[in-house]
């Protein structure tokens, strides 16, 4: 339980750093723009070799199809409500909303790999660590600016971090009961949910703010992360 609470805190401490980044300092909207498409490339890269290919090959694609549209439906229910009460100016919180949706799922089946005794790999946790700051340094950037005090911004991506954190603890705790249906349905959620924030929020964020330059980041943060996927196999 110990290493499982370890490498949970480790991961999901990512997005505090990201979020502590942003607060350092007022980016340029083009670099923040740059780190927002780098950003969503590595994470496409996570989508496409972490869950939904781990997910086919240790419970098939019907667990898989399942959790993508309920992460998807969930996702999109969320973000429209977090719309409505915000009048329309988020500020960001897509981007912890999206964080939150995708950290506990994937975090949960961090924590059933560790208790199957596969362990956390380094270059995983880099990966981890390469989709997880532009999360954290582009959403409290843009919530700062949205008029968000820095401790309001810090405390929240603390608790997207503390709930990452816990759902690794609850993956190594289930992992005896849980069959592997259940992990690929959770990783199918996570890439749902992450699909729907790319396509709605962060890549359209990434583009209006570096005109230009978002394709390339885009491209550069999937070879990174899709580097780094393929050490840990």
């Amino acid at each position: 339980m110990w290493a499982a609470l370890g490498w949970g805190a480790l991961a999901a401490g990512s997005v505090v750093i990201g979020a502590a980044l942003g607060l350092l300092r007022r980016w340029h909207n083009g670099v923040v723009g740059f780190v927002l498409a780098f950003g969503a490339g590595a994470l496409i890269s996570s989508v496409a070799y972490e869950l939904v290919e781990d997910g086919i090959n240790s419970g098939g694609p019907w667990p898989l199809g399942l959790g993508l549209a309920l992460g998807a439906l969930v996702f999109y229910f969320a973000d429209q409500e977090l719309e409505r009460r915000t009048s329309g100016s988020s500020g960001g919180l897509p981007l912890a909303l999206g964080a939150l949706l995708d950290g506990i799922p994937e975090q949960l089946v961090v924590g059933l790999g560790i208790a199957s005794g596969g362990g956390v790999s380094l270059a995983l946790l880099g990966s981890v660590f390469v989709s997880n700051l532009p999360e954290g340094l582009a959403s409290s950037a843009a919530m700062r600016d949205a008029g968000r005090s820095k401790g309001q911004i810090l405390g929240l991506w603390t608790l997207v971090a503390v709930c990452c954190t816990a759902a690794t603890v609850a993956g190594y705790g289930l992992a005896e009961v849980l069959p592997n249906e259940f992990a690929t349905g959770v990783n199918g959620f996570a890439a749902g949910a992450l699909l729907v924030m790319l396509t709605d929020s962060m890549i359209p964020d990434a583009e209006t703010k570096a005109p230009g330059k978002a394709g390339l980041a885009t491209v550069l943060g999937f070879a990174t992360a899709m580097s780094l996927s393929l050490l840990a196999t």
